[in-house]
């Protein structure tokens, strides 16, 4: 998983680890060791993430360079 660019898109933003942390109802420490490649990922906080984000899953993995999220799907 491209780790950057979870730095990336929240320095852009200029958001603090602490905010995103909150957000996704862990500790700093933990998303820290997110951005640090050092614990994966679960895939519920990823897509949290996007949201949180406006982006997509793929865009946060490194899988494409587009930011634009993709439409929501009518089927759930």
């Amino acid at each position: 998983m491209n780790i950057n660019r979870l730095k990336e898109i929240r320095e852009d933003k200029d958001l603090k680890q602490e905010v995103v942390a909150n957000y996704l109802g862990i500790k700093q420490q933990q998303y820290s060791e997110y951005e640090l490649g050092k614990v994966l990922i679960s895939i519920e906080k990823l897509s949290k993430l996007a949201d949180f984000y406006q982006t997509s899953v793929d865009y946060l993995i490194g899988r494409t360079d587009e930011r634009k999220p993709y439409p929501k799907s009518i089927l759930k």
